[in-house]
């Protein structure tokens, strides 16, 4: 809410000195000169959300109709890379906002304009001439159609064709609004920053080849489970590049309980509580492990669908969605790998393996099928508590909305008074579902928590 409010603020004063310069007269050469004098006042907080969420709402079919290697991360990682596209686009219309490059690690200086230099042509189009306005949702246009083509190259010919028609019939209605000039600068600054952002994400070590992982062995330690016995995921993950540089300082977790088959161990007591849990789910906690087990789904792209969710509740403007999409995405992904690095640190043994084993409940089975990889921190917990500490931070801790993500999936919505309310639910539909312990979840939403007010006093937006 502090955010908001300095944001309006500052907002506030941005109008008035827009009202002093146009009462004083414009100039061949001012920053704004458009042949629409009308264009002059438009700023990115002048438009509605709506490029920003039809590009949301392409994304997350992309995510459900496409097999990712990277599993449920994959999503989690588009989300942070599209949404600072999104705002770098869209910054030179908000003036009181400064750009990330400097900030995240190794991003690129971006265009920006008013230049000082022309920008190159792109595709036959004429370089930006330095000192004029763009198009706001033009750039943001172009920005998204250029990361999500280039994410998902191998997609189906009919996503890709859908993704042709959403950007052409958003800039048909552009074309309408504007110069020819303005339209074509804007396409311009748009692809430019998306290239610079989409080149910046290869080289984050998603992609790199890493030597076969050799998952430890020992009593209590992580072992290929059902449904599959698949190997352990994304063991490396963990240690790719940080977005944020300390955004997980104080993040790691102690250790779980020791080892112990022992009744009366604090080892036995966690996992006994969960098997206990299972044999008295009500209607509303199956839902709720069921709803959040998100495959099918969205996996991490689940944030991605609330986000979209909320802007859309609260009607909220560009700028507003634009600072939105890279905060939260940013947190996502810093939390993402920061439970990866605890899971691997730990390889604690997922519910399952004890309780068909060392319990002798060899026919016992969660709700849903455990993972394959390591069960210690929750990421759903980290995830989501990371999340939601940004999303309560933009719109405010008592913040009602309503999260429909799997309507089509015939599952009752849920509904939340706070942010709280929803990172608790999160986290807890891991020990309903049968494939996290107490703890786990617990110190997850601890950990995400802290990785997301890391985020929230590192990284300045305003200036």
């Amino acid at each position: 809410m502090k955010y908001l409010n300095n944001y309006l603020a500052k907002k506030y004063l941005l109008m008035l000195s827009i009202a002093t310069f146009t009462i004083s007269g414009c100039k061949k050469d001012d920053w704004f000169q458009v042949k629409d004098h009308n264009e002059q006042l438009k700023q990115t907080y002048d438009y509605p959300s709506d490029v920003a969420i039809k590009w949301m709402d392409m994304q997350l079919r992309l995510i459900r109709t496409n097999a990712t290697p990277l599993g449920g991360l994959m999503p989690g990682r588009y989300f942070g890379y599209c949404g600072i596209a999104l705002y770098e686009s869209v910054l030179p219309g908000m003036p009181a906002y400064r750009t990330l490059s400097g900030q995240l690690s190794s991003m690129p200086a971006m265009p920006s304009l008013p230049a000082t230099q022309p920008m190159p042509s792109m595709q036959g189009m004429q370089p930006i001439t330095p000192g004029f306005a763009c198009h706001w949702p033009t750039c943001a246009n172009t920005a998204l159609a250029y990361m999500n083509r280039n994410f998902f190259p191998n997609t189906s010919i009919a996503n890709k064709m859908s993704m042709d028609s959403l950007e052409n019939a958003l800039n048909s209605t552009y074309q309408n609004e504007v110069s020819a000039e303005v339209f074509q600068r804007s396409v311009v600054f748009g692809k430019a920053v998306a290239q610079l952002i989409f080149d910046w994400s290869k080289t984050d070590g998603a992609a790199d080849v890493y030597p076969l992982y050799e998952s430890p062995s020992g009593p209590g330690l992580w072992v290929p489970t059902l449904p599959a016995f698949a190997p352990a995921t994304l063991p490396n993950w963990g240690s790719n590049r940080l977005m944020v540089p300390g955004s997980l300082d104080g993040t790691v977790p102690a250790p779980p309980p020791a080892y112990s088959t022992h009744l009366s161990s604090d080892y036995y007591k966690m996992v006994r509580e969960v098997y206990d849990i299972s044999q008295n789910l009500s209607t509303e906690q199956k839902e709720i492990a069921l709803y959040y087990r998100d495959n099918p789904g969205y996996g991490d792209g689940h944030y991605l669908s609330i986000l979209m969710q909320v802007l859309q509740q609260k009607g909220s403007m560009l700028d507003i969605a634009a600072i939105t999409y890279a905060k939260a995405g940013i947190a996502c992904v810093e939390a993402g790998k920061g439970c990866w690095r605890v899971k691997y640190q730990y390889n604690l043994e997922r519910p399952i393996t004890f309780i068909t084993g060392t319990m002798n409940r060899s026919s016992w089975l969660p709700l849903i099928s455990t993972p394959a990889f390591p069960e210690y921190t929750s990421e759903h917990s980290t995830v989501g508590a990371a999340f939601s500490t940004i999303m309560a931070g933009i719109f405010g801790a008592n913040c009602y909305f309503t999260n429909r993500t799997y309507d089509y999936l015939d599952m009752r919505p849920r509904f939340y008074n706070t942010f709280d309310d929803m990172e608790n639910e999160i986290s807890v539909s891991g020990l309903y579902a049968g494939i996290h312990y107490r703890i786990s979840c617990e110190r997850g939403l601890k950990a995400g928590k802290k990785i997301g007010l890391n985020i929230e006093n590192i990284l300045k937006f305003l200036k």
